[in-house]
């Protein structure tokens, strides 16, 4: 595969910025990823959605007295926000010039996990989601403290039936377990103690707040340190413990490059990550550029955001609906704001089980005639349910070459190694006396294109 659609593909979701990365080099590319900025304005869709705990309680107070019609009608209204959320994000991901903020944004949204199902309430979960866009170069440390602090994770992660005479561990636990240190370095002592450290932090207007009233003031013992901690005490101490780092490097090999990174490599980055007082920014440079230099192609299996975004662009089928693209991920089971648990999508090869790999190529070949998917995957969503009409697609390759080489110029910009028997197949798709100036050429090689695309080889970058 060519190198710098491999890297176009690992720091976005398509083949889309292989030529900027080829014209501008890998480290100016980086630089200008890092400069992306966002919108801090509240999308259309989220304006009736409640915003403060006033509103959240007038909500309530009128489902209670609502008819059981009505409140059918008022909990489907904000399933359909929520489902608008996941099409306006998709859609960034694909407007992007630069995607990797928005990459990295989706990093953070399954290692920080917080779902719509759990906390329910569409504008805290919009919060959590833009404050891990804000900070997805920044310190990981200055994010875990934010990250507790928002009211999508005290309510996901239960903290809100945390208070002094009735202890709650679960968001103690997951700081340690998930976020921060990983299984093995950590005491059953530390949760309950952090968990008193946590009680009382609750609800609030913009983020969570302490409560004197449920609120506990004993004094406790931290990994080895003994006092009164609150929220941001406790993430001091446990940055100051030797397995931090590489709990997170593990996982940003994972999410970029490799589906079971080196041990040796996780040691490596993470000793720098120490060094540069967890730094994301200077990490994700030192990562990107010495594993740009390598021939590691083929290492990872794309998860089903890469897989549908990149074919997508090859097809030029830019007029996709996003809330297919959500569905389509929703089946193939990374279904964005509800992670099936607080461990997030495991990926690997769980991204390509006989059912998914089947998946895939019903779509591919639904997409190469040009149709929507709609109705073979049987989507029942009230507001997609109408027929989406026939649209065209197109595969880009080199108008003046022959059979040869444009197997060569496809092969190499989607599949990471050649194989010998599909190279037979796909000359038996496009023959020795292949015209690409034909009337016929572009259905030829978009059949071409359809057999590369469901190769095992297509699905691994």
């Amino acid at each position: 595969m060519d190198k710098n659609n491999l890297w176009s593909i690992r720091l976005g979701f398509s083949g889309k910025q292989s030529p900027l990365i080829a014209t501008m080099g890998l480290e100016q590319f980086l630089e200008a990823s890092f400069a992306t900025k966002f919108s801090l304005d509240i999308p259309d869709f989220l304006m009736d959605s409640p915003k403060t705990l006033k509103a959240l309680r007038e909500k309530r107070q009128a489902l209670q007295s609502s008819s059981a019609e009505e409140t059918k009608e008022m909990l489907k209204k904000e399933l359909q926000v929520s489902f608008e959320m996941k099409s306006w994000w998709i859609s960034k991901m694909q407007s992007e010039d630069y995607p990797l903020r928005e990459k990295m944004t989706c990093f953070w949204h399954n290692h920080f996990v917080s779902t719509y199902q759990k906390v329910k309430v569409n504008h805290w979960i919009f919060q959590h989601n833009q404050l891990l866009r804000e900070n997805a170069f920044g310190n990981f440390k200055t994010l875990t403290k934010q990250v507790l602090q928002t009211n999508a994770m005290v309510r996901y992660l239960d903290n809100v039936d945390n208070r002094r005479d009735k202890i709650n561990e679960n968001l103690s636990r997951e700081l340690l377990e998930l976020f921060t240190l990983g299984i093995g370095n950590y005491s059953e002592e530390d949760i309950k103690n952090g968990a008193k450290g946590l009680a009382g932090l609750n609800l609030g207007e913009d983020k969570a707040v302490y409560r004197k009233l449920l609120e506990n003031n004993d004094t406790i013992t931290y990994f080895g340190k003994t006092g009164t901690f609150k929220a941001d005490d406790l993430v001091d101490i446990i940055f100051e413990q030797k397995a931090v780092p590489y709990l997170l490097t593990r996982k940003i090999l994972q999410w970029f490059i490799y589906d079971t990174p080196p041990e040796a490599l996780v040691e490596y980055y993470g000793d720098y990550f120490r060094k540069v007082n967890f730094e994301i920014k200077p990490l994700l440079i030192k990562i990107f550029t010495e594993e740009f230099e390598k021939d590691n192609a083929g290492s990872k299996i794309k998860d089903p955001l890469v897989y549908i975004l990149q074919l997508l662009h090859e097809l030029n089928a830019s007029n996709m609906n996003p809330k297919l693209i959500a569905f389509f991920l929703k089946q193939q089971g990374m279904d964005l704001f509800n992670q099936p648990n607080v461990k997030g999508w495991n990926g690997g090869k769980e991204w390509l089980t006989s059912q998914i790999y089947l998946q895939r190529n019903n779509v591919a070949d639904l997409l190469c005639d040009g149709r929507s998917w709609n109705r073979r995957m049987q989507f029942t969503e009230d507001n997609m349910t109408e027929s989406m009409p026939k649209f065209k697609v197109k595969v880009n390759y080199n108008k003046n070459g022959n059979h040869q080489t444009i197997i060569s110029e496809l092969s190499n910009r989607l599949l990471f190694k050649k194989d010998e028997n599909g190279q037979q197949e796909w000359e038996s798709i496009l023959k020795y006396d292949f015209n690409p100036k034909a009337e016929n050429a572009d259905y030829a090689v978009l059949r071409l294109f359809n057999a590369m695309i469901k190769t095992p080889e297509f699905q691994i970058i």
